[in-house]
């Protein structure tokens, strides 16, 4: 009998969301085999079977290589060819570099891409908001789709915790809607590395937050880590509701 293969993945997560990464990982067909809670912190390792390459497709492959190396060969003549044909027949280039006219208005592709999204004005951040699953395809789709671009949420805080050593700097887990730790659905948005003072809270805010607070949250879409269900988010601006 084959001896089986394996192929390993460590996942880090923040410390209580481990039970959504793992239940993602196995729907993957991924085992996990060994599971390290730190303070802050779990490192999570998974293992599951590598698949056989068939060999009909390594047949098909080598014979693909084959046929590449083919085509190579005619288009390397067929250049040759052409060079010999003088420089007359080149197409021409029109160049993009002019300088834009002074009294040139935005466009409304612009002006679009400068307006903040909110539940109100875009269908997919609305929808985004209700997934009952923070590992749902919906995040990685919004993610790619929208990184860089500004959004805005009534949301809550539902997890914080230092960062790292750091007295003064924190990991923030926020969610839609008002119930804080209880949050249920949506996106496990996360502020990472960040001090009360990068929530830009206003004078007319608190100074200090914890867990449960709800706010008007407008932060800068970034990534979405797949393996920690995690959607970072840059803060922009923090108001109280």
């Amino acid at each position: 009998m084959a001896e089986i293969k394996y192929e390993y993945k460590t996942v880090q997560t923040v410390r209580g969301a481990g039970g959504l990464v793992i239940s993602k990982m196995q729907k993957d067909g991924w085992e996990l085999v060994e599971q390290n809670q730190g303070k802050l912190r779990s490192t999570l390792d998974f293992r599951r079977p590598k698949k056989p390459l068939p060999r009909m497709l390594i047949g098909t492959t080598v014979g693909g290589l084959a046929l590449l190396v083919i085509v190579i060969g005619v288009a390397a003549a067929l250049e040759d060819g052409g060079d010999k044909e003088g420089e007359s027949n080149k197409p021409t280039v029109a160049s993009t570099s002019a300088a834009p006219s002074a009294t040139s208005t935005p466009t409304a592709a612009g002006s679009a891409s400068a307006e903040v999204i909110t539940p109100q004005n875009n269908p997919e951040f609305a929808a985004l908001l209700k997934t009952p699953d923070s590992c749902d395809s919906t995040n990685p789709d919004f993610a790619t789709k929208y990184k860089g671009r500004t959004v805005a949420f009534d949301g809550s805080i539902v997890h914080m915790t230092p960062h790292g050593d750091n007295d003064t700097r924190y990991d923030f887990l926020l969610g839609p809607g008002d119930q804080g730790p209880k949050t249920g659905i949506g996106p496990a948005f996360k502020y990472e590395d960040v001090n009360v003072l990068d929530l830009k809270l206003g004078s007319n805010n608190p100074t200090t937050v914890r867990a449960g607070d709800t706010f008007r949250f407008v932060a800068e879409v970034g990534e979405f880590n797949a393996d920690q269900c995690l959607f970072f988010l840059d803060p922009v601006s923090t108001g109280t509701r």
